[in-house]
């Protein structure tokens, strides 16, 4: 399972297979590969055809029905890709370089380490207006992380490794001056906005995340949420995990250059969280 995020740059492997195809395939083809693996690594080398697994797509509230999986079906699916990948070589939302890196995963479950690195990461009042505007927007749009909560209390399995939505029962949290903010708030506020990220919103949690530069003044805070392309293209993305970092915090760098580039582009970062 994982939050799935794709720049919703038109192209034309989107208008043939569209994003939600494409994405559907780009986790077939992984998880035929690391299934290879597995049967390779205990000795099993019998060709693709001959290799089948359990699959259970569950979802809080509905545990799934096993569905047996023929790894080279998966394979075939995904053979498509192939045929556009050439496309991506120039493309301007390509944030990975690879093909189809305008589309990107956070791999669950969320860790420790990633939510306390997302809250580190948000201003304090020696930034002032930045951290006002994170209090203005907190108390306004009301990220009281209800939603967030409900995804962690429903994930309440007593060993941290059974569980499949967050590694911690109960979410971090961080006294911003006279702010205090959990990492339920800081997540809803990121992927709790709807399926679409738009550019407006990005610039602002590019500020807050400090994935941008927030050495500013009152009226350049106001140009990031603005439509002007000469604004945007004056930022340089400034955010980078440790190579050291855990899985997913490079994950949620990952995403947040995805965000960069949506932001750049103008267009929206889709996210199915």
């Amino acid at each position: 399972m994982a939050i799935d995020y794709i720049i919703e740059f038109d192209c034309a492997p989107k208008r043939a297979l569209t994003a939600d195809g494409i994405c559907e395939r780009l986790k077939e083809r992984a998880r035929a590969d690391e299934v290879i693996q597995w049967f390779r690594a205990a000795g099993d080398m019998r060709e693709p055809a001959q290799m089948g697994f359990e699959f259970t797509h569950s979802t809080p509230s509905d545990a799934g029905d096993k569905q047996l999986i023929v790894v080279q079906d998966l394979i075939d699916h995904a053979a498509i890709l192939d045929d556009y990948a050439s496309h991506c070589q120039l493309c301007p939302a390509n944030r990975s370089g690879q093909p189809f890196g305008c589309i990107g995963f956070i791999q669950y479950p969320i860790t420790a380490g990633a939510e306390t690195w997302l809250l580190e990461r948000l201003p304090v009042p020696d930034e002032p207006l930045i951290w006002l505007l994170l209090r203005q927007g907190i108390q306004k749009l009301g990220y009281d992380g209800a939603s967030v909560k409900a995804l962690r209390e429903a994930d309440g399995a007593p060993d941290a490794r059974e569980r499949a939505y967050f590694e911690l029962p109960i979410a971090p949290e961080r006294r911003l001056g006279q702010l205090r903010i959990s990492g339920d708030q800081a997540l809803e506020m990121i992927f709790g906005v709807g399926e679409r990220i738009m550019p407006n919103h990005a610039g602002i949690l590019l500020l807050f995340i400090g994935a941008i530069d927030r050495d500013l003044e009152a009226h350049e805070i106001q140009d990031i949420s603005s439509f002007a392309e000469k604004i945007r293209n004056q930022f340089a993305f400034e955010l980078n995990a440790d190579a050291g970092a855990d899985e997913c915090i490079r994950d949620l760098a990952a995403f947040f250059h995805a965000l960069y580039i949506a932001w750049t582009l103008n267009v929206a970062l889709y996210v199915d969280a």
